[in-house]
């Protein structure tokens, strides 16, 4: 199937080729007609399936087709026909950048609201005039208490990752911001999972919605190796962190590791080993996350150091290793993680460290992919315990095969 098929106007088309999209994923294909017909949805889709584009190509088509022009706008508040609820700050701003792209010939204005920023500069780009509004829950509340922003003219509605909205505590704020949207309006809600709460949610805000489910979300991306190596403490981890590390060569690798704190203090650990390393977590300010995904983005940094939360939504095109210093404790956050190399098709490396306690959540993240990961062994750094590599293929080697001595010393 091509975009064509999808009875896409002449402008987004473009936009698209501009991109270099050729084909639309499977969430796209089967989004993108319901959405053009008016019908809510509820919708099964991860990070990395192109659900950004799923909802945001049918949103910019339904807005040109009533006029380019921004609606009229309340003295002093933007008045938006689209809006896009996000959990993360990381998030609201990568759906704001791909709707702008995708929207650039239709002359529509996309404006993003997220906390940790300074309110003038928001106030400023709202009294400009919105078509689309991307936002995290809790700062448009905000601008909505300060009557910055009027939903009343409010078409389309869509919750992007609202389990994650639910995880992060936000079920309140979600449903104060939907009382204040019209009841005709068309709502539009993606979720990795759609049970439980999330479909408590979605039949509490939908109306005769289509349901759809991609199967394949759960399988990791064909253009990434995935790899995992088994170590007998966190000391060995470190060691086979700096041989993967020390393997990465031009690209760049964002390391995933539990807590807010150990994010720090690894972060500082590779940078005294030489490493040009930094780290993102949660309790970051805007400025400083900015500050170090910009200094990525230009290639200042070399190795990120990352949280779940922190790395929700990150777009980095260099990155070329997944490195999973700690397993997730979420197997379908497994799937997120990796899917932040081989983006847009590129080839990608994801390599997992797991000690003997992680065992269970490898087996747990197994049977979520349907695939298992083969174990590699680095030559002077295999494990003592030979029992955990009895149970699963062994392969020599680790990047360019060479074991090179490591400059990480246990106790350091």
């Amino acid at each position: 199937m091509r975009f064509e098929e999808l009875k896409l106007v002449q402008p987004l088309l473009q936009a698209l080729t501009e991109c270099g999209y050729e084909q639309p994923t499977p969430i796209q294909a089967q989004t993108i007609p319901v959405m053009l017909a008016g019908r809510d949805v509820i919708a099964s889709a991860q990070t990395g399936t192109g659900k950004t584009a799923a909802f945001v190509l049918p949103a910019l088509q339904l807005l040109a087709a009533h006029g380019s022009q921004p609606a009229p706008k309340r003295r002093g508040a933007g008045v938006p026909r689209v809006l896009v609820l996000a959990p993360t700050r990381e998030l609201a701003q990568q759906v704001a950048t791909q709707a702008s792209r995708y929207g650039q010939n239709l002359h529509l204005r996309t404006v993003c609201l997220f906390g940790g920023a300074p309110y003038p500069p928001q106030y400023r780009e709202l009294e400009r005039g919105v078509d689309i509004l991307v936002a995290t829950p809790g700062r448009l509340l905000d601008h909505i208490e300060r009557g910055r922003v009027d939903l009343s003219r409010l078409r389309i509605l869509v919750l992007d990752e609202a389990d994650r909205m639910l995880d992060m505590g936000f079920a309140e704020d979600v449903d104060r911001v939907c009382a204040q949207a019209p009841a005709a309006r068309q709502t539009v809600l993606f979720s990795a999972t759609i049970d439980g709460a999330i479909g408590r949610l979605a039949a509490r805000l939908t109306r005769d919605a289509v349901r759809i489910e991609i199967s394949a979300e759960r399988t990791a991306p064909v253009a990434i190796e995935q790899r995992v190596h088994f170590a007998d403490d966190r000391a060995h981890k470190y060691r086979l962190l700096d041989h993967v590390l020390g393997n990465v060569g031009d690209g760049q690798s964002i390391v995933f590791i539990a807590t807010k704190r150990d994010a720090e203090a690894l972060a500082n650990k590779l940078q005294d080993e030489g490493h040009t390393a930094a780290a993102l977590h949660g309790d970051m300010n805007q400025r400083d996350r900015d500050r170090t995904l910009t200094r990525m983005r230009r290639g200042g940094v070399r190795t990120l150091v990352a949280t779940d939360v922190a790395a929700r939504g990150l777009d980095v095109p260099g990155v070329t290793h997944v490195i999973n210093f700690d397993l997730p404790r979420q197997a379908e956050n497994y799937v997120h993680r990796i899917g932040r190399t081989g983006r847009a098709g590129a080839a990608g490396i994801a390599v997992s460290l797991a000690n003997p306690m992680e065992r269970g959540t490898l087996r747990q993240i197994e049977r979520y992919t349907g695939a298992s990961i083969p174990a590699h062994v680095i030559p002077g750094l295999e494990p003592r315990a030979r029992n955990q590599n009895a149970a699963v293929r062994q392969r020599g080697g680790m990047m360019n095969g060479k074991g090179a001595a490591p400059r990480w010393r246990a106790g350091r």
